[in-house]
């Protein structure tokens, strides 16, 4: 296989010289590994969604929860699997590459499936980068108000607005974006994948050490009980629950382009399984313990954010360390799921206005002691502009976490389950009605209907939180 791979080189690209610095598509030798591919799942899937895994457990209880919580990843494990197996067209060691997840949609199903799949992707990747601004702007005050809290021995209320600490995000956001693709990110996904486990165990050892001091483990089988809250309340809660915890998995929108970074022989499908497995196996374990015992400390009042609903005052320099750390992962998680958009819009600019210089030339920057920086016109400006409205969105809807579980709800079924099932049925065609195509059918339909549910709760609380809405004026 490999002597096959290595000629095509000889026939297809005699201009780029050496098969060794090259893959058969043309492109510089991609060094992506299990490891590395692993790293970047788990920066984008452990996201500040696992702080909020123990309200969720709440709200269905000690049966629902955690058996919910293992359904949605086998139910991403499975997926996951079908997309891997779409990244070649054909031949899964030598056909074409599918370089992002809508070239795979465009190769397998085509036609008015591609633009629906890129609107709500893109779509999708735009909320995202307006939920972690909010969500990174909240741990930023946790911290200052956790140390005010602290000074004031508990009696000043520490209220503070979050716009500086919203615009201090889009600044660092802005330097970022320059990184120009998604190959040169692998030391900040490691870095953020550090800084994950960091918060998540934080938040776990507060679960432990909160459950210690309560001398029992709170909670019910059924979850929150009707009083605290009324059934209505209780049913939308449970939906947004399941919308929760369906978003603190959902990944699949980034895998084919996680997948291109890494390297064959062996084919990359087999590596991204491994790695699938391995990051979804420890993000399920780790979801797990914090909400469990985030469940388990705090009963019915389980706090929306376990680190910065200030279920915990001390050891306030641990939960200092938490915060922080899901700031730094928060920097790293925003470009995980941003360059792909940025690389779509890029392309489109180039194949639009093709003799451009303003969109195609690099200007070399010499950096002492390193390669010479690349700076290009279109990238700075359009990825700036575009860090500039995701901050002013969270600016003026700082509840936006129920919008982006909006997002995430209506992205959920159809990127995660809906076509990756179709594209492997139509790979590996499997005929209508047979058994196999019955069961992905039935398996897609059940997801659609979680993904409704979800919705419908999200929707709940996004009008539950215009009642007491300011425009710009968010005080926590």
């Amino acid at each position: 296989m490999v002597h096959n791979k290595q000629t095509s080189f000889a026939v297809d690209l005699p201009q780029t010289g050496d098969s060794k610095c090259y893959d058969d598509d043309g492109r510089t030798k991609r060094t992506g590994s299990v490891w590395t591919a692993s790293a970047h799942i788990i920066t984008a899937v452990i996201g500040s969604g696992v702080l909020s895994l123990a309200w969720a457990t709440a709200q269905l209880g000690w049966l629902a929860g955690p058996v919910v919580m293992l359904l949605f990843s086998i139910v991403t494990y499975f997926t996951s699997t079908l997309l891997a197996a779409c990244y070649r067209s054909g031949d899964p060691i030598s056909g074409k590459r599918n370089y992002t997840y809508m070239d795979a949609v465009r190769s397998n199903l085509g036609g008015v499936k591609v633009k629906l799949c890129g609107i709500v992707q893109y779509l999708n990747l735009f909320g995202v980068a307006i939920g972690y601004t909010i969500a990174s702007a909240i741990s930023m005050m946790a911290i200052k108000r956790s140390n005010c809290f602290h000074k004031s021995g508990g009696k000043d209320p520490c209220h503070m607005n979050s716009n500086p600490y919203m615009i201090a995000f889009g600044l660092v956001q802005i330097i970022f974006s320059q990184i120009p693709d998604f190959d040169q990110l692998s030391w900040l996904s490691i870095v953020a994948a550090v800084m994950s486990f960091t918060y998540s165990s934080a938040g776990l050892a507060l679960g432990i050490a909160q459950v210690v001091a309560n001398g029992k483990v709170k909670g019910s089988l059924t979850g929150i009980s009707i009083g605290t809250v009324t059934e209505t309340q209780k049913i939308w809660r449970s939906f947004q629950a399941l919308g929760d915890i369906a978003f603190a998995y959902s990944y699949s929108i980034i895998l084919i382009e996680i997948q291109d970074t890494v390297k064959s022989p062996p084919s990359e499908e087999k590596t991204m399984k491994k790695a699938t497995l391995v990051s979804v196996g420890v993000t399920t374990m780790f979801y797990m313990l914090c909400g469990c015992m985030g469940y388990a400390a705090f009963g019915d009042l389980s706090p929306g954010n376990l680190l910065t609903g200030f279920g915990f005052y001390n050891p306030y320099w641990l939960l200092d360390i938490a915060n922080a750390a899901i700031v730094v992962h928060l920097i790293g998680a925003y470009q995980v799921y941003c360059q792909p958009l940025f690389a779509f819009i890029e392309k489109q600019a180039s194949l639009r206005f093709p003799d451009s210089d303003f969109i195609a030339k690099d200007i070399k920057i010499p950096v002492p002691g390193y390669k010479p920086l690349r700076l290009n016109f279109f990238r700075l400006i359009w990825r700036t502009v575009f860090v500039i409205i995701t901050t002013v969105i969270s600016m003026l809807l700082p509840f936006f976490n129920d919008v982006v579980g909006l997002l995430g709800a209506l992205g959920f079924w159809p990127l995660t389950v809906y076509f990756p099932v179709e594209m492997y049925i139509e790979q590996k065609k499997i005929a209508r009605w047979s058994t196999r195509w019955v069961c992905l059918q039935v398996f897609s339909l059940a997801c659609l209907v979680v993904s409704i549910a979800a919705a419908a709760g999200s929707i709940a609380g996004v009008v539950l939180d215009l009642k007491s809405y300011k425009p710009f004026r968010s005080n926590y």
